[in-house]
């Protein structure tokens, strides 16, 4: 008796929890429906067997090399008639890279879905088709069909394959919102854990906005819906049956799921399929910036209420804002009408805008806000235009170094950037300011990860020259009562990063 009205409160509180957590409409199945409330979650059969014919298990092969080679283990001397000869006769002479077996297949597998039925196009991971020499997707109902790459994109992980659509009667699913997707809200995963393909698992939104630092665009969607391996590529869906994630990683200690599983959010991939698709390759938006976050420290150095934004370390020669637009020093806190709360919310709103248009940026500069028109440019044309910049290295101009004057300030031994300090810590000839010679031990300085070499360009967004500069600045901002001294460094090869250092 007991037990049974236990059970009876039991059901009285997960129904109250279960009525909380109500989706979807009444027209459309859904993983949680009213009149199912008063005994938990109701069956998702009808909305997986409506879905599962146009998710695919993804099956590749890679050709390899054969073991022979200066690592390969050679076969032992056997003295004739050894009873062993058969068995190491086959171990060793029918391997992988004897005469007429040079090679061996690797075979992989994974997931995707079905987007567009008449073309034939697929959705997937990258990493599931990465360096495939062939590609095949299986469908539910047993059939098989070579697959082409139509395009990839490492940086979100995406992939889009073509087969044949007159091969096989496609089901598709479309993309939802993935920005209406709430903490708690019902998801299911499909896809091919193990091999095992055509497996659902049910799940809600545990946490958005997840960075695992797999990429320069996280912004991953956590489910505890069951991923596991070979889940990698499928879709993981909403309650109306639209894609709003595509599984991709799990954490694991144990290789299987510990109900931590990371999802690709469709409002970040659908941009990246549509350009793989039209394109073959990704064509972002670029700003022609560097930049870092923007510490407590940074903010109270720059007059900012608070920490927010991201802040101009550098600009790109010959980017898009190479004209004075945006300099160094500078936080961008909106782009194009969003809000860039952290630094890592720059690249993302960058990357989804299109090349060529002309936004609104709102900057804060020396602590006043105003707003800049910028056109953008091109990512991929604007990371090989900075790998050529940071492997540019300046040379002295063999003039005779004047006599070195030299400054003890926070920690620091600064001296004049001339010909002789130049080469002593191999500073670019474009690169200017104040030359940092020597760093005590356990200073401020230290805390902060300053080296002998670097530069100092810039304190307090004003430029320094001489170590009196140097001085006087420090001194003008112990004046004003400034707790912090916010420094703009430069490396040998002028890259620039600020840091700021305490002056108590």
């Amino acid at each position: 008796m007991t037990s049974n009205r236990f059970l009876r409160a039991a059901r009285r509180t997960f129904t109250a929890g279960a009525a909380a957590l109500l989706i979807g409409a009444a027209t459309v199945p859904s993983l949680v429906t009213p009149a199912a409330a008063a005994d938990g979650p109701a069956s998702v059969a009808d909305l997986a067997q409506g879905l599962l014919g146009a998710v695919v298990n993804i099956s590749t092969s890679q050709r390899v090399k054969g073991t022979e080679g200066p690592g390969a283990v050679p076969m032992p001397q056997l003295p004739e008639g050894s009873p062993f000869q058969d068995f190491f006769d086959d171990f060793f002479k029918n391997r992988p890279g004897e005469q007429g077996n040079p090679s061996q297949k690797v075979q992989s597998l994974g997931s995707g879905f079905v987007v567009d039925a008449e073309q034939g196009i697929v959705v997937t991971n990258n990493h599931v088709i990465a360096d495939a020499d062939d590609i095949e997707v299986n469908f539910s109902d047993g059939v098989t069909l070579k697959a082409t790459l139509v395009g990839t994109d490492t940086k979100t992980d995406v992939a889009v394959l073509k087969v044949d659509p007159k091969g096989h009667k496609l089901t598709a699913v479309k993309f939802g919102d993935s920005s209406k997707m709430r903490v708690g809200d019902w998801v299911m995963a499909i896809g091919n854990p193990f091999g095992l393909g055509g497996t659902v698992t049910v799940g809600i939104v545990s946490a958005r906005n997840r960075d695992i630092n797999s990429g320069p665009y996280d912004d991953f969607i956590q489910t505890d819906a069951a991923i596991n391996r070979g889940n990698s590529g499928g879709p993981l869906f909403n309650s109306d049956g639209e894609v709003i994630g595509i599984n991709t990683a799990i954490i694991s200690p144990s290789g299987g799921s510990i109900g931590i599983g990371f999802s690709i959010p469709s409002q970040l991939a659908l941009g990246v399929v549509d350009q793989l698709r039209q394109f073959g390759e990704t064509r972002r938006g670029w700003l022609g910036v560097r930049i870092q976050p923007v510490t407590d420290d940074i903010a109270e150095s720059l007059g900012m209420a608070t920490a927010k934004g991201a802040l101009v370390a550098g600009v790109i020669k010959g980017g898009p804002v190479d004209n004075g637009t945006i300099l160094a020093g500078d936080v961008i806190i909106k782009f194009d009408g969003r809000d860039v709360n952290e630094m890592r919310d720059l690249p993302r709103v960058v990357a989804e805008s299109t090349v060529g248009k002309a936004v609104d940026v709102v900057i804060v500069r020396k602590g006043v806000e105003q707003t800049v028109k910028v056109t953008l440019g091109r990512l991929e044309d604007g990371e090989k235009l900075a790998s050529g910049e940071n492997g540019t290295a300046g040379k002295d101009n063999g003039d005779e170094a004047p006599a070195v004057s030299t400054a003890s300030v926070l920690g620091m031994t600064v001296g004049e950037l001339n010909d002789e300090t130049r080469a002593k810590f191999g500073i670019a000839a474009e690169v200017s300011g104040v030359v940092i010679t020597e760093v005590t031990k356990d200073s401020a300085a230290a805390e902060r990860g300053i080296q002998a070499g670097e530069v100092i360009t810039e304190i307090a967004q004003e430029s320094v020259a001489t170590p009196k500069d140097v001085m006087d600045r420090i001194a003008a901002l112990k004046e004003q009562g400034r707790k912090n001294a916010l420094l703009m460094l430069a490396s040998k090869t002028g890259e620039l990063r600020f840091v700021t250092i305490r002056m108590d």
